[in-house]
């Protein structure tokens, strides 16, 4: 039997972070910025570990006292010598050379995590910035920090794809009283995960801006919110589909911070309103772009068609694809129609979510009473606006009614559009496919099975000069793993390798779990060691699939040293699913105890169990032979999730409580599978009732304190005959109709 014993000893190892090409400052800075303001003594009393802010002069600000000594002072001052002459490199084995004492002056500090994190512009940079901060916050020197070096840092640090690092340096600027360059939280807020995270940090940051001092804000205003700010927070709000957070914003967003929306805004607005379902206002964002002034851009169709393609609606995604082909500058007509068509149906629904309505004056005009809109709106009829110019479709556009295509099963039509893009794209080099389109292809020949034809995309991408990436090949791995052939994954994994292009933790994941499906343990097994080798850093996912194959490997103890590797690892968060493959791995086996063990750990640690735990558990309990242990958990079932348990739940407690003769109980499990629309297999209970409990009742030699203890039992035996069907000459006796009433305990059959 396979161990886990060599997975676990192997140490996690971290990728580094992927550093940005960019910054937003033109050179680091090495002064204070001028946009700090004073921190409250609760808040610096309250984090004795950190330092207050401290003033960031070159000239007036003296090294910290703390372990001073010549050498120190020395290599201190050569330290920033490098700095000023702009050799980073040789500044950053410096401070290698010496990470507990240097760098030791707010100056030297800031400046050297300033260009640090300004010249991000290779994968291992940022990683050296990192280190930098991890050094000084084991220091407790976080204070030697300016708010201009922290900003550079926390944008380097979004850019770079380490948004959780972004956020905690933004955090601890607003705890500190240093309020962060504008283009920081941006950056931040872009990327963050989930949405309502990046609405609370930007939230956060608006809160302090509107606290500090008049005199800060007016100098430098880097700090001040601007249009692309608020375009990337409102972005956040049509992520997390939250009406009321993005009107809020909307509506300070001019009138408070003087951020003028733009097209990019409206964009935005297309996105939100399709999260909230309302077609017949993304139908209108086009006109009310026109009618602001703005022109609109080649994102703005994209988003257009892009909300009628999650609508479900192809024709009106197709209309405005032909409308953009034939060059046409009346889309808004075509659009109009659409909107008074969902309009109707809207009305004739009287259906309209209080929330989404909060979206109706920022598309239609706000500055209208409603007599006017009611003239507006005749006036409409007559007066449609024009674009400014013909926007023909590019790859992006193509590609997303392509998706649609896709979602829609119509195969087919997504080979036939890439023909005409590659044809188009001989004129229009807009128009010519790109991998995204490519890709997109590829999965739609994965998800109906046509791996031949998806494998030869691959080809046909390199012939047409358009390589390949990660994305493209993971695709065709899982479709691999998915029809069971390994062999092929395999072949494809090494020509990805040959190709130059380096496996992430979702090609792992994606054979891991093809491993799964074949009852490969071992081969699983051997993927996370070698992703782990390679400097690959497991997911949740990773852990995940790795105890999903010991556990129906049946090494529940296995996957349970899996699962306590992974509580441990900082880079992975333990989810519900992983609580949940834990118990299933002891419940396949029969081991009840060790299972409610895990729930018992589980719900410690604040994880509420759902159905798929409550399904293993019932399972658990079969195979245990504990039917005792059934009773109690349809009570705790009907308690917490009645309305979420599901047909495999259900139908586990009801096998359990009819093998053990609970009748009542399995006819409360059958009329709640009932009420769902889920159809018992009586055909099932028929046989186990027949060959289990039909004598079981035909005992004449029990004594009559027996007798008198069946009786009850016996009445719900009856009303489970007659669920079932059963006529009377399948007994040993014979049955009387009496009404079903009180409920005994089981004492099994005679």
């Amino acid at each position: 039997m396979l161990g886990c014993t060599s997975c676990c000893s192997l140490h996690l190892l971290q990728p580094q972070p992927h550093a940005s090409s960019s910054s937003f400052l033109h050179a680091p800075c090495t002064t204070t910025s001028s946009c700090s303001i004073s921190s409250s003594s609760s808040s610096s009393s309250s984090r004795t570990t950190l330092h207050p802010p401290a003033a960031v002069s070159p000239t007036s600000t003296p090294p910290l006292t703390f372990n001073h000594h010549g050498d120190q002072q020395d290599d201190d001052a050569a330290l920033l010598h490098l700095l000023r002459a702009h050799d980073t490199d040789a500044a950053f084995r410096l401070f290698s050379s010496h990470p507990n004492l240097l760098p030791s002056s707010p100056t030297t500090a800031s400046r050297l995590l300033a260009q640090l994190s300004f010249n991000s512009n290779n994968p291992n940079s940022f990683s050296r910035a990192a280190r930098l901060l991890h050094h000084l916050r084991t220091r407790g020197a976080l204070a030697l920090l300016d708010a201009n070096s922290l900003s550079l840092a926390a944008a380097a640090a979004a850019r770079s794809g380490n948004a959780r690092l972004a956020h905690s340096l933004l955090l601890y600027m607003l705890r500190q009283g240093l309020l962060p360059d504008r283009r920081a939280y941006t950056a931040a807020v872009a990327r963050l995960t989930p949405p309502t995270k990046a609405l609370r940090l930007f939230d956060a940051v608006l809160r302090h801006l509107r606290d500090a001092p008049r005199d800060d804000l007016l100098s430098p205003s880097s700090c001040l919110p601007d249009t692309a700010a608020f375009n990337a927070a409102l972005s956040a709000c049509a992520d997390a589909g939250d009406c009321r957070a993005f009107r809020r914003l909307f509506d300070a967003m001019a009138a408070e911070w003087g951020a003028t929306p733009d097209a990019l805004t409206y964009n935005v607005v297309v996105k939100m309103c399709a999260r909230a379902s309302r077609k017949d206002l993304v139908a209108r964002v086009l006109e009310r772009i026109l009618c602001s002034g703005l022109a609109p851009c080649a994102t703005t169709f994209h988003s257009l068609v892009a909300a009628f393609v999650g609508f479900g609606d192809l024709p009106t995604a197709e209309r405005i694809v032909q409308a953009m082909r034939e060059g046409r500058k009346d889309i808004c007509l075509l659009l109009r129609d659409v909107a008074m068509e969902a309009e109707s149906a809207i009305n004739d629904a009287k259906q309209r979510p209080s929330d989404a309505a909060l979206l109706d004056d920022i598309v239609i005009n706000p500055k209208l009473s409603l007599s006017e809109q009611s003239t507006h709106k005749e006036e409409e009829e007559e007066e449609v606006p024009l674009l400014p110019r013909a926007y023909p479709p590019n790859a992006r556009v193509y590609t997303t009614l392509m998706k649609g295509y896709m979602n829609a099963g119509r195969v087919n039509d997504v080979v036939v559009m890439l023909r005409a893009m590659q044809r188009e794209g001989e004129t229009s080099p807009a128009s010519r496919p790109d991998h995204v389109t490519y890709t997109t292809v590829v999965s739609a020949l994965v998800t109906a099975g046509d791996m031949d034809r998806a494998h030869a995309v691959l080809d046909e991408m390199a012939a047409a000069g358009v390589p390949a990436n990660r994305v493209t090949y993971n695709v065709l791995l899982k479709g691999y793993c998915q029809q069971l052939q390994m062999s092929k994954a395999r072949e494809l994994f090494q020509d990805m390798a040959a190709a130059g292009i380096e496996p992430g933790v979702v090609t792992y994941n994606t054979l891991m779990d093809g491993c799964v499906l074949a009852d490969d343990t071992a081969g699983a097994l051997a993927l996370f060691n070698e992703m782990r080798s390679r400097g690959i850093a497991p997911s949740t996912a990773s852990y995940t699939t790795l105890m999903k194959a010991l556990a129906t490997s049946g090494q529940p103890k296995a996957a349970h040293r899996v699962f306590d590797e992974m509580e441990r690892d900082p880079g992975v968060a333990v989810d519900r699913a992983a609580w949940n493959m834990l118990v299933e791995g002891y419940c396949r086996l029969g081991q009840l105890e060790a299972a409610k063990q895990v729930v018992a750990r589980m719900k410690a640690h604040g994880v509420r169990p759902d159905v798929a735990t409550y399904g293993s558990l019932a399972k658990g309990v079969a195979a245990a032979r504990k039917p005792g242990e059934a009773l109690l958990l349809w009570e705790e079932v009907k308690e917490r999730c009645p309305e979420d348990a599901d047909e495999e739940l259900l139908e586990a407690l009801a096998d359990v409580c009819v093998r053990a003769a609970f009748f009542k109980k399995a006819l409360e499990i059958v009329a709640a599978m009932e009420e769902k629309g889920i159809a018992p297999n009586k055909t099932k209970y028929k046989k186990m009732y027949i060959e289990m409990h039909s004598r079981m009742f035909t005992s004449k030699h029990a004594s009559q304190a027996r007798q008198d203890r069946r009786r009850e039992r016996k009445r719900a035996a009856e009303a489970f005959k007659f669920w079932l069907g059963l006529p009377n000459s399948y007994y040993g006796s014979e049955w009387r109709i009496e009404p079903l009433v009180g409920e005994d305990d089981y004492d099994g059959p005679t």
